[in-house]
């Protein structure tokens, strides 16, 4: 059985070739345009994007070109019977009028002529191919075992600022949680609980975000704006997970990288994702019997609040202390015992520390 990291690779390998396919039929790019001429044009068509040995070998009749490709070439080329083969990148048109012959026995749930062969070569190559029904006036891809089908640009967009509403619903929860870990750190009173929310937060912005980012690539040249929302209500979570678990990774797990961390919390399902217990578990801090258990931050996110502190130099300082604890209680003079902080440097995060030990206080009680 494969572990939780080797599926999260498998499930964001899956997503990268999607995403990659997403951007070749893109509003805006001259593939969109064909296959939206074909459309109207109400004829259909199958469209392979690459060629290869395995297309080759499921191909028979049809006739070579090899000429740049067109949005007009291709609508005047579907009025044949047959497939069209692209180039990998959809910039070359290299076969037309193509009969493909796909494993028959490959099982698929598509119905028509076109959608089933277009099901099961992409099952059978894992090239992406698509089919334009004239009947169902619909643009479907196929990707191994996904189907995809591309709605205008109206209704993309309309879920898509559905789900961003929601992501800025979440991202400010996330702050408040986010703000009350740090009061808590200061205060030493920090529990799983406390940093098992914080995760969960984390891990539910990112997803609802890579899925407005998956519209964004849908919308082509359509989609600017939404990105540019999308990268401002997403600022600084992706380093945020990372301190976050560095903060609070158990030592002593030899092999045990944040990345491999944020795999098992990719691994969880979303059913799972409100529990605690299965975010605590994924972080190897506790279950769901030990949320309560206090546990002792080592000074990460509150040392990457402060301005121009080199990672080098966060690293010495909580090799040498251990424990945000220490860190905060550490005078001037201690931290000059740390190999790169001088006297300026020592002053400073002196002084950052203890101003956000003020600001985190105050929020909290006031």
């Amino acid at each position: 059985m494969a572990s939780a990291a080797e599926r999260a690779a498998a499930a964001a390998e899956a997503s990268a070739r999607l995403r990659a396919t997403l951007a070749t039929v893109a509003p805006g790019t001259s593939l969109r345009e064909g296959l939206e001429r074909i459309l109207r044009g109400r004829t259909g068509a199958l469209v392979v994007v690459g060629h290869d040995r395995q297309i080759e070998a499921i191909s028979t009749g049809g006739f070579a070109l090899d000429v740049p490709f067109t949005a007009t070439g291709l609508r005047e080329l579907a009025k044949m019977d047959g497939a069209i083969i692209l180039d990998r990148d959809a910039t070359r048109i290299l076969m037309a009028g193509v009969h493909l012959m796909p494993d028959p026995s490959i099982v698929t749930q598509e119905t028509g002529t076109r959608h089933r062969t277009a099901d099961r070569v992409a099952r059978q190559t894992g090239v992406p191919v698509i089919s334009v029904s004239a009947s169902m006036h619909i643009i479907a891809l196929y990707l191994e075992d996904l189907r995809h089908v591309l709605e205008e640009t109206g209704a993309v967009l309309g879920r898509a600022n559905q789900a961003l509403q929601t992501l800025e619903r979440y991202r400010n929860r996330l702050d408040e949680v986010s703000d009350a870990l740090s009061a808590l750190e200061i205060e030493d009173l920090v529990t799983v609980r406390d940093v098992s929310a914080v995760a969960q937060r984390l891990e539910m912005v990112s997803r609802i975000a890579g899925e407005i980012d998956t519209y964004v690539l849908e919308l082509g040249t359509d989609g600017r704006l939404l990105a540019l929302q999308l990268e401002e209500l997403i600022s600084g979570v992706d380093a945020e997970r990372e301190l976050i678990i560095r903060d609070y990774m158990p030592s002593g797990r030899r092999g045990r990288t944040p990345e491999a961390v944020l795999a098992e919390l990719a691994a969880i399902e979303s059913t799972d994702l409100v529990d605690l217990g299965s975010v605590a578990r994924a972080l190897r801090i506790g279950t769901e019997e030990t949320l309560d258990t206090p546990l002792a931050p080592r000074g990460y996110r509150l040392l990457a609040r402060i301005p121009r502190l080199p990672i080098t130099v966060v690293e010495r300082l909580i090799e040498h202390f251990g424990s945000l604890q220490k860190l905060l209680a550490a005078s001037i003079e201690d931290l000059q015992t740390v190999e790169g902080v001088g006297d300026l440097r020592a002053r400073g995060v002196r002084e950052g520390l203890s101003r956000l030990a003020e600001s985190s206080i105050l929020e909290r009680y006031v």
